[in-house]
């Protein structure tokens, strides 16, 4: 079996980014480990018609996000990787001050000293200097700072195309090799 993705879904708006990922995964049968913060949690139920009963079945583990005794705080546990599908800026903010004040920023600093990639799919709009700060402080930490943008060359024809291409590209820094999204051909 393939080593698992940590998957980070935090407060931030955006919760079908998180849901995304662990779809991805499952289709291309990679195992996905969730953590999901409660306001996170919060989040999706307002943004989407899901809860965390529908989410676990998409997650091969599912951790509290108060658990910092978890496996995926230590890296002994070995892992491709991790998402954090939104980003917060208060998890941004716990990721590029290493706080562990949770588990996703817990799991995301083990995933950083361990050398293994850390995708922030950070959400939020517009940003100030500190936000600006906090995201060069992450990326100088090896953190990959990967704001959910779209792509128009695939000619999006639904919110799920343009959240999927997202996530895709998202995938892609983890080396993860798939066909689920439309690439750039140079035409």
């Amino acid at each position: 079996m393939s080593l698992p993705v940590l998957v980070g879904i935090s407060g931030a708006s955006g919760a079908t980014y998180g849901v995304e990922v662990l779809r991805m995964l499952r289709e291309l049968e990679i195992p996905a480990h969730l953590i999901i913060s409660e306001l996170g949690l919060r989040t999706l139920k307002i943004e989407t018609d899901l809860g965390l009963n529908d989410l676990t079945p998409m997650a091969d583990a599912v951790y509290n996000n108060k658990d910092l005794g978890a496996a995926v705080s230590s890296g002994s546990h070995l892992t491709r990787g991790m998402i954090i599908a939104p980003c917060s800026i208060k998890t941004l903010s716990g990721v590029a001050n290493s706080t562990s004040a949770n588990l996703i920023i817990r799991a995301a600093d083990v995933v950083l000293k361990e050398r293994r990639p850390l995708v922030l799919m950070v959400r939020e709009t517009p940003l100030h200097k500190g936000h600006l700060e906090l995201m060069v402080k992450a990326a100088d930490i090896g953190a990959i700072i990967h704001p959910p943008l779209p792509a128009f060359y695939t000619k999006p024809q639904t919110i799920n195309d343009i959240v999927r291409h997202s996530v895709g590209r998202a995938l892609d820094h983890l080396r993860i090799d798939h066909d689920l999204i439309k690439r750039w051909d140079g035409a």
